[in-house]
C-alpha cells in the first residue's frame, strides 16, 4: 500500500484546507519534521472537535465535499483493508437465538388472563375462571367488577406495548438510515446492519419483558383480591344459619357464646370457631341496628322452638301409652 503521506502530497490533500483530512493547501510538499506532523495532526483532531459545533448546512456542504473527492475511493479502500484486520468476524456468530422461555411464560399467561391476544371475551374468560376456582358467583356485579378491572388492566398494557413497539421501530429506522449514510465513507455490510437491529430489538425485549411481568402481576393481584373477597363473603349452609341464630335468639339475654359453646355450635355447622365468632359479632351488629325487624326473626324463632317442644312432648306421652310401649316392643322383637 502506498505511503499515506506521499499519497496525500500527490492528491494536494484528501480534501483541502477547507475539507476533512490534512490540512495544507495544493501542492504542499510534504515534510518529514515531526513538529509540523504533529502541528498537522492538531490541526485535524481541532477539525473532529468541532463536527458537534457545525450547523446542518455546513455538515452536509463537507458530507458532499468529502463524497466528490477524487480520492474517496483510496480511502474507503483504506478502511476496508483496516477493519479486515481488526473487525471481529460474524461468521460465526449464531444466526437465530432460541427464544427466552421467561418471555414464553408471559406471553402465555396473558393470552390465557384474556389480555394479551384478540379480544374475545377475554375479561369474561378470566372471570370465569376465577369462579371456577372459587365456586359458582352468584353475584353478578362481582362479574361486572372483575371484567371492568381487567378490561382496565388490558388497555393499560396495549397502550404501554404501542408505546415501546413505536419507539423500537422510530430508533430502529433512524439507526439503519445513519448506517446507511455512513456505508457511503466507511465499510458496513447489510448483514451487519440486521445485526445491529437485532441488538436494538433484544434491548427493547428486556423493556417489554418488565411490562409483561409487571401486568402479569397485576392480573393475579386483582383474581386473588377478587377470591379472597368472595370466600369472605360466601354464605354458610341453611343449616348452619338455621343453628347459628336459634343459638343466638335463644340466649337473646346475653348472645356471648363461651368458647366451649363456639366449639360446638363450629362442630355442628361444619366451620372454624373464628367464623363463629365473627359472625356473632356481625350478628350482634345487625341486631342492634334493627332491633324491629331483629324482634320478629326472634319471635320467629321462639314459636319454632315452642312447637318442636310440644311435638317432642306429644312423641313422649305417645311413647308411655299402652298403644306405644305395645309398638316399641313389637320393633324390639323385630
Amino acid at each position: 500500500m502506498d505511503d499515506p503521506n506521499r499519497m496525500m502530497a500527490h492528491s494536494g490533500g484528501l480534501m483541502g484546507p477547507q475539507g476533512y483530512g490534512l490540512p495544507g493547501g495544493e501542492g504542499a510538499p510534504a515534510t518529514g519534521d515531526g513538529e509540523a506532523r504533529k502541528q498537522d495532526i492538531g490541526e485535524i483532531l481541532q477539525q473532529i472537535m468541532n463536527i458537534t459545533d457545525q450547523s446542518l448546512d455546513e455538515a452536509q456542504a463537507r458530507k458532499h465535499t468529502l463524497n466528490c473527492h477524487r480520492m474517496k475511493p483510496a480511502l474507503f479502500s483504506v478502511l476496508c483493508e483496516i477493519k479486515e484486520k481488526t473487525v471481529l468476524s460474524l461468521r460465526n456468530t449464531q444466526e437465530e437465538e432460541p427464544p427466552d422461555p421467561q418471555l414464553m411464560r408471559l406471553d402465555n399467561m396473558l393470552i390465557a388472563e384474556g389480555v394479551a391476544g384478540p379480544e374475545k371475551g377475554g375479561g369474561a374468560g378470566a372471570a370465569a375462571s376465577a369462579s371456577a376456582a372459587a365456586g359458582e358467583w352468584d353475584n353478578a356485579i362481582e362479574h361486572s367488577d372483575y371484567r371492568a378491572k381487567l378490561a382496565q388492566i388490558r388497555q393499560i398494557y396495549h397502550q404501554e406495548l404501542d408505546k415501546y413497539e413505536n419507539a423500537c421501530n422510530e430508533f430502529t429506522t433512524h439507526v439503519m438510515n445513519l448506517l446507511r449514510e455512513q456505508s457511503r465513507t466507511r465499510p458496513i455490510t447489510p448483514k451487519e446492519i440486521e445485526r445491529m437491529v437485532q441488538i436494538i430489538h433484544k434491548k427493547f425485549s428486556s423493556i417489554q419483558m418488565q411490562l409483561k411481568q409487571s401486568t402479569c402481576e397485576a392480573v393475579m393481584i386483582l383474581r386473588s383480591r377478587f377470591l379472597d373477597a368472595r370466600r369472605k363473603r360466601r354464605n354458610f349452609s341453611k343449616q348452619a344459619s338455621e343453628i347459628l341464630n336459634e343459638y343466638f335468639y335463644s340466649h337473646l339475654s346475653n348472645p356471648y357464646p363461651s368458647e366451649e359453646a363456639k366449639e360446638e355450635l363450629a362442630r355442628k355447622c361444619g366451620i372454624t370457631v373464628s367464623q363463629v365468632s365473627n359472625w356473632f359479632g356481625n350478628k350482634r351488629i345487625r341486631y342492634k341496628k334493627n332491633i324491629g325487624k331483629a324482634q320478629e326473626e326472634a319471635n320467629l324463632y321462639a314459636a319454632k322452638k315452642a312447637a318442636d317442644l310440644s311435638w317432642a312432648g306429644a312423641g313422649r306421652r305417645e311413647a308411655r301409652s299402652p298403644a306405644g310401649l305395645a309398638a316399641y316392643n313389637s320393633n324390639v322383637a323385630l
